[in-house]
């Protein structure tokens, strides 16, 4: 059986060593870590989405005042606050990102934050339009990071009845054919199957699922009336419901034209064995390999039965597993995951981070980003970010880590560690002969330390 490595550790399931945070000493220590306070939460905060909706109150009430008044000077104060109000929304959005790379760089407890970004990424939401497209950090706050070692159940029900869930999969406007709404409206009347679909394929039963297309559209009618208003949050509209009982699965579900058949369907989703299977393979090829160990897989969904679905049970079973502490460095590291392991690194001073302004937070985080082929907190779809390190390892992707990796460390800090002690500090166990002959006979620190961030050993985890 292969023994517990601190520096794997923090590799695989965190973001890498740092000169400055201590490994883990074993398996029971990381799960009493998780299971303990959430300190980085408290150290580098960031607003709820029950706050942030103040903000789309206020920008609603401009909206208003513009509509009443145009083409006079209280319509025109009211877009000038409106633009302020979305200005700062922005701003904001830019320091929540620099205390989610804070909390990765800072954190004794990596894997929670590694463990946050998962589950992040499997319920992937984002606004589209207005204010509500800078709230993705408060949804995070709020919907998932909670719950990541609790029930699954509890976070499914929060992310997918969550106002920026709603938001983006255009749920706020779906109703059901038979719908007190639709007969009354006639026109742009209709159903929308986004986020049944997307429940079923990604949040649940996983793609290939036992579904058909008759399940979507009786879950998608079952949920017409989730919706959302700034004033209050989440809601329920009973004149958008389709009235009548629904059949998922086999299952019929009262028609009471309330949130509680929802909840209830949420629930036995949570339940079902497919989701057991899903979630266990997807763990397994997040944090270990893109081809993982099948008697992993089989472990993890074995836990999630077994206990009910509680999380903490898979992450024992994770982190305990002799496949998960393969001493080969397989699965490469996402673009976030790169820079958020070189920062905590070179172990960037959170008051250095903190006087960044908009300006350097777009020029060597949110820009480099967007050119690695990883935009912050814009996946591609709602499937999230491929998990496939083909995906990573293109022309230009690989040639955006270049550029990166040899001049940020030296904009951002000015003055660098020495790469000799570097390597050591970075690499630890993994720092071989090439490595260290490529960090000595650079030409300069940041050269140096540039290839050190590129190496093999550093890309792959």
């Amino acid at each position: 059986m292969r023994a517990f490595d601190p520096e794997l550790a923090e590799i695989r399931f965190g973001y890498g060593l740092s000169p400055h945070v201590a490994a883990p000493r074993d398996a029971t220590a990381m799960l009493a870590r998780l299971q303990g306070p959430d300190t980085m939460a408290d150290t580098y905060p960031i607003e709820p989405f029950d706050t942030f909706r103040l903000r789309m109150i206020e920008v609603a009430k401009a909206a208003q005042i513009r509509r009443k008044n145009r083409g006079t000077p209280a319509a025109e104060a009211a877009k000038k606050r409106r633009n302020e109000l979305n200005a700062a929304a922005r701003k904001d959005g830019l320091t929540w990102a620099g205390h989610v790379l804070l909390r990765r760089i800072w954190t004794e407890d990596a894997f929670r934050e590694r463990l946050v970004a998962f589950w992040s990424d499997h319920f992937t939401a984002h606004g589209k339009r207005g204010v509500i497209r800078r709230a993705t950090s408060p949804y995070v706050q709020e919907a998932i990071r909670p719950h990541i070692t609790g029930r699954f159940e509890d976070m499914l029900q929060a992310a997918v009845t969550h106002p920026l869930m709603l938001d983006y999969l255009d749920q706020s406007q779906s109703m059901g054919p038979g719908s007190q709404r639709a007969q009354s409206k006639k026109k742009n009347a209709g159903l929308n199957e986004n986020l049944a679909r997307e429940v079923l394929e990604l949040h649940t039963l996983g793609v290939g699922g036992p579904y058909t297309q008759t399940d979507v559209r009786e879950l998608a009618e079952l949920f017409t009336g989730l919706s959302f208003a700034p004033e209050h949050g989440f809601v329920f509209r009973p004149k958008f419901a389709e009235p009548g009982p629904e059949t998922v699965l086999g299952q019929t579900y009262a028609d009471d034209a309330t949130v509680g058949p929802v909840r209830a369907v949420l629930s036995d989703l949570a339940a079902h064995p497919a989701t057991a299977a899903h979630l266990a393979r997807k763990l397994a090829v997040h944090f270990v390999s893109d081809t993982p160990d099948p008697a992993l897989v089989t472990a993890l969904e074995a836990a999630y039965r077994d206990s009910g679905g509680t999380l903490i049970a898979l992450y024992e079973v994770l982190l305990n597993h002799p496949s998960a502490w393969s001493t080969e460095l397989s699965n490469i590291k996402p673009p976030q995951d790169f820079m958020c392991s070189a920062l905590r690194s070179l172990a960037v001073p959170q008051d250095l981070l903190m006087r960044f302004g908009e300006k350097n937070m777009r020029l060597v985080f949110s820009a480099p980003l967007t050119r690695m082929g990883q935009e912050w907190q814009r996946p591609i779809g709602p499937d999230g970010w491929p998990e496939q390190d083909s995906h990573w390892i293109t022309p230009q992707g690989l040639a955006g880590r270049v550029e990166w990796a040899m001049a940020a460390p030296e904009y951002i800090l000015r003055v660098l560690p020495d790469p000799r002690r570097f390597v050591d500090d970075v690499l630890g166990a993994r720092a071989d002969d090439a490595v260290r002959f490529a960090a000595a006979a650079a030409e300069s620190k940041s050269e140096a330390i540039g290839l050190v961030l590129m190496s093999p050993a550093f890309q792959r985890r």
